[in-house]
């Protein structure tokens, strides 16, 4: 029965998305199959990214969860896509309440008998789950319901997304196709352990007992009696949502200091405990009166592993000394970065990621400089995302949005730094830069030494005349191939215009005529061969400083 549900979405997906994959392939090759790029600018593709917004508002609720999950993926689509799919939040109409009454008593029993007060309007809808207000033993509780026959259409959803990527696979390169594919593992992982409810339980306990001795942290304990797979009933915990700023204006809460709070308990998540809540979005998270930060919806959570602690620990170290080559070198071992990358380039573009997090000015000019070398963003860099690390880059860009909007002088480095000083990682780290220091100082020693015999030995083969030298040229950008090819059709051009010129002075016009169809052809290659441009010819546009411009404007 899913198969068959599966095969009508794939065509129902397909009337949705193939006029604009058949876009996205005519940028790629102006005639589908061969010629050049198009030249797309930020506007056309901004509009298509809100046509694709709009085709996964129809198809529902998989389709949904995945434009979320694209919003944190800067390494599968361009910005113009990530910023309107930011947009898309989890807020769907909630399903009749016939459907979710049937749901409670398969699993709970009769609603009359479970709960002394049941309303029966949805506080809120989503699109896999739906939230009551109820009460139990005197206490006000929040029921959060499956929503009533999504299994089977996500089901067949993630069938047709299998079905599909052979055929995504097709349009992109090899970078955007390793990150397609982790992009489809995680989805299916990820939207599959939102749907169990009954892990959603043990990852919020957890994370619970993790925050135990945090008097400005609230999240919500767990009714076990009245939780099963598909319902879970928790303590009903209001707040004001975090994105009102007036209302946290209106209560006297610090929102600097709230903005550290949050981001302090990612970091601990993230580093200490290895627990962590995935979807930080403004919808998840309220401020109560006394200014306590409370978590709601741990559906979307994760945990890391201890070498990617280790490596997010050794990020937040060297982005605070602003060592770029620690940075770049903690990517490539983190899998996020191909090693064959331009490292001057990601240099440049990462020195001014870290000036642009930390408010700082940016020279145009250097702006200017880099544009000139990358035609387009990170969308188009050696970037790539393993599924281990896509729902930590989800919180980090999530949370910084959150942090921005409570205090847009916010320094997310300078928090970090204090809370790995404090924590006693920055210290470790400083013991073993200084023994890695060491260990240079004792091998340039070492070099020292046998250096000079080997530097008497060649100077005497150099003496002797015996010396010879094996250079080996490296022409990655094919430089010297593409010389020879213009000097072989200058040659050509120059040839066959004497020739032409020859021929019609000795009045032979056709021999002439066709001498000068092979002036014009000879012509024509060494023109293109000036004119080819490789790469993407579009407008970078990859700081949160350029973001913020554009909406500003």
């Amino acid at each position: 029965m899913v198969n068959l549900r599966a095969y009508r979405r794939f065509f129902v997906v397909a009337y949705q998305f193939l006029p604009l994959l058949l876009a996205y392939a005519r940028d790629r090759r102006r005639f589908l199959l061969f010629g050049g790029r198009r030249r797309v600018d930020s506007e056309t593709r901004r509009r298509r990214a809100r046509a694709l917004l709009d085709s996964m508002l129809t198809l529902g609720p998989t389709f949904i969860k995945l434009g979320q999950l694209l919003s944190t993926r800067p390494d599968v689509l361009p910005p113009e896509y990530v910023e309107e799919f930011e947009s898309l939040q989890d807020n769907v109409p909630p399903a009749p309440w016939e459907g979710a009454k049937r749901v409670l008593e398969e699993d709970l029993g009769p609603i009359d008998e479970r709960f002394a007060a049941f309303d029966t309007e949805a506080i809120s809808g989503a699109s896999l789950g739906q939230v009551y207000l109820a009460t139990v033993d005197g206490r006000e509780v929040a029921v959060k319901v499956r929503r009533p026959g999504v299994e089977d259409l996500v089901e067949a959803d993630l069938k047709v997304i299998r079905f599909s990527l052979p055929l995504l696979m097709r349009f992109v390169d090899d970078a955007r196709s390793f990150s397609l594919e982790t992009l489809a593992d995680e989805f299916d992982k990820t939207i599959r352990e939102e749907m169990d409810y009954e892990r959603e339980r043990r990852m919020l306990e957890d994370i619970k007992a993790n925050f135990a001795d945090e008097p400005q942290i609230r999240i919500p304990g767990v009714l076990e009696s009245h939780s099963t797979g598909r319902v879970l009933t928790m303590e009903y915990v209001p707040g004001t949502k975090i994105s009102r700023i007036a209302d946290l204006d209106s209560l006297g809460v610090d929102r600097t200091a709230l903005a550290r709070r949050l981001q302090e308990a990612y970091l601990q998540m993230l580093i200490v405990d290895g627990t962590f809540h995935a979807d930080p979005h403004p919808g998840n998270l309220a401020v109560q009166d006394d200014g306590t930060l409370v978590f709601y919806d741990f559906g979307m959570s994760g945990r890391v592993d201890e070498f990617v602690q280790g490596k997010i620990v050794q990020f937040y170290g060297a982005v605070a000394r602003q060592d770029i080559d620690d940075i770049l070198d903690t990517l490539i071992e983190l899998g996020t970065l191909s090693p064959d990358a331009d490292r001057q380039l990601m240099s440049d573009i990462m020195e001014l990621a870290i000036q642009d997090a930390r408010g700082e000015d940016i020279e145009q000019y250097r702006v200017n400089q880099i544009v000139s070398q990358v035609e387009d963003t990170l969308y188009d860099f050696p970037l790539r995302l393993p599924a281990n690390l896509a729902l930590v880059l989800r919180v980090a860009t999530v949370v910084e949005g959150v942090c921005v909007t409570l205090d847009p002088e916010f320094d997310f480095v300078d928090v970090a730094t204090d809370y790995l000083r404090e924590h006693g990682f920055i210290e470790q780290g400083v013991r073993d830069y200084v023994e890695e220091r060491a260990e240079q100082v004792q091998e340039s020693t070492r070099s020292a030494i046998r250096t000079p015999p080997k530097l008497e030995e060649a100077l005497d083969r150099v003496n002797r005349e015996s010396l010879a030298v094996d250079a080996k040229i490296v022409d990655e950008e094919r430089v010297f191939d593409r010389l020879a090819r213009r000097l072989v059709l200058g040659l050509l051009l120059m040839g066959t215009l004497l020739s032409t010129a020859i021929l019609w002075a000795f009045s032979d016009p056709i021999a002439a005529a066709v001498s000068a169809g092979g002036s014009v052809v000879a012509l024509g290659l060494l023109y293109r061969s000036f004119r080819r441009r490789r790469g993407i010819r579009a407008t970078p546009q990859f700081t949160r400083q350029n973001l913020r411009q554009r909406r500003e404007e």
